[in-house]
Formats: C-alpha cells, sequence, structure tokens
C-alpha cells in the first residue's frame, strides 16, 4: 500500500488500496455470491474500518478480512449479522500461497488506521443506490429514494393487507427497517414507522411489512433496497433503529404458529435444527 492504486486480486472480488479508501471491485460469474454481483464495487473509507484481520481459509486459502465500525455501513447494520460468511463483503480470500502478501498488505491498512472503533455517528460507506425493487411473497416492493411502495398480490397478501390496499411510506414517516434473512424462518422486510404505536407482532399482518419465501426476496435484493432505505431514513432524522422488538403474542397464536411448524417440518422443508430452535423462539414469547 505503500503506492496508491496497489491492487490485490482474490476469489470474487479484488481490492484497490489507496491514501483514504479501499475501492473494492466484486467479479461477476457464476461461482460469485449473487450479493457480490449486485453490489458492483464499493468504496470504504479508512475512517469505516476499525480492524484487520487475516485467518486461515478452507482448502489452502487465507482470508483478509476488515472489519467495519459499528454503525459506518447501511448494509451490515441493515443484515444485524445475518449474513452467511460467504457473502460477507469485506472477507477478501486468496490462495495460501499469496499469504505473504495478504500478511504485508493487512499491515499497511493497520498502519493507516486511526484506532477509532468507537460507532459511527453517521454512515461513512455509500448505500446502494436508489431506484430499487424486489418481488417478496405477498408484494412487490420499490422505492424510489424518497418513498417506499408495497403493491400488494392478491394471491400472496393476507386478508389484513388487501383490505388495507396498497401502502406508500414517505422515509420521513419511518424510523428504521427490520430485515430477516430470506434463508430463515419467518423472513420479512419490516418498515418501522415513527409514530404508528405498536405495530402487528406478524409481518404477514402487517401493512408496512413484506413477507419472504422460497425463491422471494433474495438476500441480494432485498438486503440493499434495505440498506438503501435504512440510509435515506438517517440522512433525513436521527438514527435509525434497524431492530424492532415485538408484542408478546396470544397463546393461541403460538400454538398456530407451532402447528404451521410442525407441518413445515413433516414436509421436510424445515431441518430438525432449524425446527427446534423457532419452537423454543415461539415458547419464549409466552
Amino acid at each position: 500500500m505503500s503506492h496508491m492504486g496497489d491492487v490485490l486480486a482474490g476469489f470474487h472480488a479484488a481490492w484497490e488500496f489507496e491514501s483514504d479508501s479501499v475501492l473494492i471491485r466484486y467479479e461477476r460469474g457464476i461461482r460469485t455470491p449473487k450479493l457480490f454481483q449486485a453490489l458492483g464495487e464499493r468504496r470504504v473509507p479508512l475512517d469505516a474500518i476499525a480492524g484487520v484481520t487475516l485467518t486461515p481459509g478452507k482448502r489452502g486459502t487465507v482470508v483478509l478480512r476488515v472489519v467495519p465500525r459499528a454503525g459506518a455501513d447501511p448494509l451490515i447494520e441493515a443484515a444485524a449479522g445475518q449474513l452467511k460468511e460467504a457473502c460477507d463483503p469485506y472477507r477478501l480470500v486468496l490462495s495460501a500461497e499469496r499469504e505473504t502478501l495478504a500478511e504485508y498488505y493487512a499491515d499497511e491498512l493497520r498502519a493507516r488506521l486511526s484506532g477509532d472503533d468507537e460507532p459511527a455517528e453517521r454512515f461513512l460507506v455509500d448505500a446502494p443506490e436508489a431506484p430499487r425493487a424486489f418481488k417478496a411473497y405477498d408484494a412487490k416492493a420499490s422505492f424510489d429514494g424518497k418513498t417506499v411502495h408495497f403493491r400488494w398480490f392478491w394471491t400472496g397478501a393476507s386478508s389484513t393487507k388487501w383490505k388495507a390496499g396498497d401502502q406508500s411510506f414517505p422515509v420521513t414517516e419511518l424510523s428504521g427497517v427490520e430485515w430477516r434473512s430470506p434463508e430463515v424462518f419467518e423472513g420479512h422486510l419490516r418498515l418501522l414507522l415513527r409514530d404508528a404505536g405498536t405495530q402487528p407482532a406478524q409481518a404477514d399482518q402487517d401493512p408496512a411489512a413484506v413477507v419472504f419465501g422460497l425463491g422471494y426476496g433474495p438476500v441480494h435484493e432485498s438486503l440493499p433496497f434495505a440498506a438503501a432505505v435504512l440510509a435515506a431514513v438517517r440522512d433525513r432524522g436521527p438514527v435509525a433503529a434497524v431492530s424492532a422488538g415485538a408484542p408478546r403474542r396470544d397463546p393461541a397464536d403460538i400454538a398456530e404458529r407451532i402447528r404451521h411448524l410442525g407441518e413445515l417440518h413433516q414436509a421436510g422443508l424445515v431441518t430438525d435444527e432449524e425446527f427446534s430452535v423457532k419452537k423454543a423462539e415461539l415458547l419464549a414469547e409466552l
């Protein structure tokens, strides 16, 4: 990194080291995670980096990773720890033969960091640009940079949502977003409203939420969407929350959700582990 513009290429991405930032360019191709392809490239200011690690990887590889500061990246804030390791945009996987070179760049990066690992007061990494759109199970979600729109599908929307009609939410009316990965049970994207009181616990009953499902709301579409909305919200008000404490559910509702979960388990759509974990989560809400 002694020369601005040095490039370190790994699997699925190349990092270009500049005087005040790291420019990450993601490859396009069948083997590249779809989230990386959707991001294209990202510039990460050194002020947004809390640390650097270099660790052994799988099958003869090493992994160079920059650790983002809390609150610095809207994508990471929206993901809230739900991204799988292979989809971590801050990991650069290299052949073990390049470990010495990777160690050199890791040391160079560490030397340039300010040492500030306190949460950032504002986003330092740019959010994915609007407009954004994706198909959830019960709606088409779109965002033009100022307003989020949900257009319900009659084949998937609950009667509550259908009766409420299509929804539009200016970012000025939002306090944040809640993204639950489509790769887990009950995945959804929920808009957190500033003045709505308590929102329904179930996403399929909340007109401010869309639910995911098999093939709907994939990570590479719904997460950049959530990050773009979150960044727009923060630009217009106080620090946005990214999670909402769900109110306690009615026991009858819990029993119905467990029954439905059991049906998915018997059908082989939910693993034993997923069944046990989710059942415990539901029982804990009693």
